[in-house]
């Protein structure tokens, strides 16, 4: 089981068709703009010196303020999600169920010890769950994709769109190749009745293990019957987001990353006021900030990507809403935000 979770690399006509994609090169996904992982001035060294001086703070010093929700009941005859920290969230319109990157198995990394959850945040099993209509797949990596996860939702997984290669890790995990849908930017499916996906550039990489780069990261648009709804996959601030922003008019509620940022790393994760900006860019109503509040993945306290993400909006007047994990938001309802994040001040 420790070796299967690292996946497994594309090969045979999944690996052909890597090839002849326009944003490879030797079968490795290339971003859009120039972007290395790493300033120059970084090091392992380095990198490793400031994990291990990181205050106590990168973790809240309670449980997290959270909310058992029965998932079994939960529907909306509009737009409504349940976010379960970090970039896991289910969005329900009408009975049909989108799970996103869901991780549940208590750490984001190949190994127990490392990117353990926070108390609070792994409230649910698979069992919990309903029948899953669509399972969304950004990439590969472990805050992401989850393995073990995985394996216990199969049986109630109806169908997979992910990022082109990713597919070779689900077949790899006993995933049935027929309800897997892989898609290179910036193309689309009419997965359901009313439900158009397509995948869009994001600015970031990949890697399970010592290879990166051989699957896509990708986020994706749903045009939902009226709705528009931005799904978004870890990137760094790119020139993307108004391109997709003029594409799409405009979106009725947007995921983005806002957290695991560090100075070392600029490039590949947005500072919380980029986040905003990536908002303003996607001509969004809401904004929906995900990528916080479950894992520690950089050295800033937890709760400082929230803080500075509502200052920053407040600033250029951008819609938020940051409800408490399984909290439901329902689109076009009135919601009282709490800044439940703030109870370690109280």
């Amino acid at each position: 089981m420790l070796f299967k979770r690292f996946g497994k690399e594309p090969s045979g006509e999944r690996l052909k068709r890597i090839k002849e994609a326009e944003n490879t090169r030797d079968a490795k996904f290339q971003n859009i703009e120039p972007t290395v992982l790493q300033t120059e001035d970084a090091s392992i060294a380095k990198i490793l010196n400031q994990m291990l001086k990181r205050p106590k703070s990168v973790r809240p010093s309670e449980k997290i303020p959270h909310i058992k929700a029965n998932l079994q009941y939960f529907t909306s005859t509009e737009p409504a999600v349940i976010w379960f920290g970090h970039s896991s969230y289910l969005l329900n319109f009408n009975g049909y169920k989108i799970l996103v990157d869901p991780v549940f198995s208590g750490f984001a990394s190949p190994f127990k010890i490392f990117g353990k959850s926070f108390s609070g945040t792994d409230l649910y099993k698979a069992e919990d769950f309903p029948d899953i209509d669509l399972l969304i797949l950004t990439h590969d990596h472990y805050d992401h994709l989850d393995y073990k996860f995985l394996k216990q939702l199969k049986p109630k997984i109806s169908k997979i769109i992910t990022s082109l290669g990713v597919g070779a890790h689900l077949e790899h995990w006993g995933i049935n190749a027929k309800i897997i849908t892989e898609l290179n930017w910036h193309q689309s499916v009419e997965i359901h009745k009313g439900l158009k996906v397509s995948a869009l550039p994001a600015r970031h990489f990949s890697g399970r293990g010592f290879k990166r780069d051989t699957s896509l990261w990708s986020s994706f648009a749903l045009e939902w019957e009226d709705y528009k709804i931005y799904i978004g996959s870890d990137s760094g601030y790119s020139s993307e987001f108004k391109k997709i922003g003029k594409q799409f008019k405009k979106f009725d509620l947007v995921f983005l990353e806002c957290g695991q940022y560090g100075k070392y790393w600029p490039q590949i994760h947005m500072l919380p006021e980029e986040t905003v900006q990536a908002a303003k860019d996607l001509n969004a109503e809401i904004l929906f900030p995900v990528h916080w509040g479950k894992f520690v993945l950089s050295v800033h306290p937890w709760n400082e990507p929230i803080k500075r993400l509502m200052a920053e909006a407040e600033m250029q007047q951008q819609k938020v809403v940051s409800p408490k994990i399984g909290e439901t938001y329902i689109l076009g309802q009135q919601f009282s935000q709490k800044y439940w994040w703030n109870f370690e001040e109280k």
